[in-house]
């Protein structure tokens, strides 16, 4: 409300404590009065020569903390506070007695500094529980989102995700994305990606956060609300970050998000170990290289089985693993492969030869190739010949 336009008529006498209190909550718009309390008596004392000692700002600071609990707005407080000061002025004792205007100049300012330093301790003790408000709350979100994604207490799960809207009796799909640099909780990145999808219609029923330096989001298998994400963030993240996406397959139920969370995180990993081109890679895609890294020893006795002898000859083994690699990913068109290499066909020719040489398998024979190609996406997947 404007201030020298009060809404009740001047008063013919002085005010009690309790009239100033409802008078300044109505002019707040119906601010609580107990929020004011003991401020109209400290008022009176400061027009007399009294002080604002530590434990009257401490009271203050307190009340603060009372508004901020209850969801009051620091606008409102701060409205109430001067609302009574104005309104109590005229029947402060000190104002009441003063003689002449040089007193009235001194109680003005004795009162109005006071006024302004208990506004500050009310700010401060509502500022000061905002933040513990804060920390709590991330504590909590982040709790809830480690249990969810690692399958923790699932139980509790379905009531805990109804405070972030998410609803798991429904069918959820996680999205993950990795970058140059980890994403935090509260970083520039993860700010911008969380700003485009509150922006979203959506943002609802959609959580972002981060685990493991990843960023995740959880999302209804609905309305195109992963398409919608995805092109979302990589909108956000631009084109030349060297980001990479993952997408798993649609789970049901609360122990439907962590599934959906371990094959998109699986998916990312399988893209990079094979290379993989674009930026988005979807779970439903790779399922055959699931089925091969599924019996990991299984492969690990193919990939040394075929592939072993490759370390005895004079080219690296990792230069040969890359043109097979090469060669299958241009469907065994030899051209192809040397244009992707940047080498000569003939290069590529020789090389392949000598894997025949040393391994005993051709890529020209349709099963000694269709064995080839395996072992060379199980060394991809297991990282042969560096980490094997």
């Amino acid at each position: 409300m404007t201030r020298g336009t009060p809404s009740d008529p001047p008063a013919t006498g002085p005010l009690s404590p309790r009239d100033v209190a409802e008078r300044a909550s109505r002019e707040a718009c119906g601010v609580p009065t107990d929020l004011l309390e003991g401020y109209v008596a400290l008022l009176a004392a400061i027009s007399t020569g009294g002080g604002l000692d530590g434990e009257e700002r401490r009271r203050r600071r307190d009340i603060g903390a009372l508004a901020a609990e209850r969801d009051v707005p620091m606008r409102g407080v701060v409205d109430l506070y001067l609302s009574a000061t104005w309104i109590a002025w005229p029947s402060l004792p000190g104002v009441l007695a003063a003689t002449g205007a040089d007193a009235l100049r001194r109680i003005g300012e004795a009162v109005f500094h006071a006024a302004d330093t208990a506004i500050t301790a009310v700010a401060e003790g509502y500022e000061e529980a905002q933040r513990w408000s804060l920390r709590q709350e991330e504590s909590f979100r982040r709790e809830f989102v480690d249990d969810l994604l690692d399958g923790r207490r699932p139980e509790t799960l379905a009531g805990r995700a109804e405070r972030y809207g998410l609803r798991l009796a429904g069918s959820y799909v996680v999205v993950v994305a990795a970058g140059a640099q980890p994403f935090v909780d509260g970083g520039p990145a993860t700010r911008r990606v969380e700003a485009v999808v509150d922006g979203s219609r959506t943002s609802r029923e959609v959580l972002v956060t981060t685990k493991d330096g990843l960023l995740v989001c959880v999302a209804p298998d609905a309305g195109g609300a992963v398409e919608e994400f995805v092109g979302r963030l990589l909108e956000t993240l631009g084109p030349d970050g060297g980001w990479r996406i993952g997408v798993g397959r649609p789970q049901r139920g609360p122990g439907g998000a962590v599934r959906s969370f371990e094959q998109a995180r699986q998916a990312l990993h399988m893209a990079q170990r094979l290379e993989l081109p674009g930026q988005v890679h979807l779970a439903s895609d790779l399922l055959v290289y699931q089925v091969l890294i599924r019996d990991r020893a299984a492969l690990a006795d193919l990939v040394d089985g075929v592939l072993e002898p490759l370390r005895a000859g004079r080219t690296r083994p990792e230069t040969l693993l890359d043109t097979l690699s090469a060669y299958f990913a241009a469907g065994r068109v030899a051209t192809a492969a040397a244009q992707q290499l940047h080498i000569g066909v003939r290069t590529v020719t020789y090389r392949l030869n000598r894997v025949e040489a040393l391994t005993g398998y051709s890529v020209y024979d349709p099963q000694q190739g269709f064995t080839l190609h395996v072992a060379v996406l199980g060394a991809r997947l297991l990282g042969w010949p560096g980490d094997t």
